[in-house]
């Protein structure tokens, strides 16, 4: 069976790609959590990482004795191994699209990613608010995402991305949480993108286990002190 390592479910949004995509699609796979304790080369989550991977962070999948890391390596081998589930568009053109949406997660939006970091258990809509104020970048990739989402939502008719659920919804579901939770201003359409994305059996899985976690890890949280 196949293992996939993560770190906090709360936390970790590359972590939670892969396992939304394995979930949603129905395969079978083992959960190995290693716990963040900061993210130096002497901290315990790093030596357990570097176990598994040169690169020593989270995510990691296992099958047999095979060990792939990073959450786009991880989703193609997936892709691969089961054809069957379709993961990526079936027609080539859409195909080259999703993966291209994709790569432009894996590579962008960093301005969002860096003053909206994700954080499952709690509504910050104060710090969204000031991120769209003070922080043009973050209104730029807001911006660019929206486009690129209603662009595609118009052309393959919904409900999803490209149509059906693909890799390209598991890649932007922590978006989605980022966006609801820092209350970042959407249009209607994407906003109900966002609730389909959330609905989605998988996500409603990763959010399950982050609630449960209830471990406050303040170098996750900069902008909040105190609990």
């Amino acid at each position: 069976m196949l293992t996939l390592t993560i770190g906090n479910k709360n936390y970790s949004s590359w972590s939670m790609r892969p396992w939304v995509l394995l979930k949603q699609a129905g395969i079978p796979f083992q959960e190995r959590l290693v716990r963040f304790d900061g993210f130096g080369e002497d901290t315990k989550f790093k030596q357990e990482m570097l176990k598994l991977s040169p690169a020593g962070r989270v995510p990691v999948l296992e099958d047999e004795g095979l060990a792939i890391w990073d959450s786009l390596a991880i989703s193609e081998y997936v892709a691969e191994k089961f054809p069957d589930k379709a993961l990526w568009p079936r027609d080539p053109v859409a195909r080259a699209r999703a993966r291209s949406a994709c790569a432009e997660m894996h590579s962008g939006f960093g301005a969002l990613r860096t003053h909206c970091p994700m954080n499952i258990e709690a509504m910050l809509p104060q710090a969204g608010a000031l991120a769209w104020r003070d922080q043009p970048q973050v209104r730029s990739d807001v911006q660019r995402i929206v486009g690129m989402w209603t662009a595609l939502l118009e052309e393959h008719g919904g409900p999803l991305l490209f149509g059906e659920f693909s890799i390209a919804d598991a890649y932007y579901a922590p978006i989605c949480l980022r966006l609801r939770n820092y209350a970042l201003p959407v249009p209607g359409n994407i906003t109900d993108y966002i609730r389909r994305v959330c609905a989605l059996p998988g996500v409603q899985a990763w959010v399950e286990g982050a609630l449960a976690e209830k471990e406050f890890l303040d170098f996750e949280e900069p902008y909040r002190t105190g609990r």
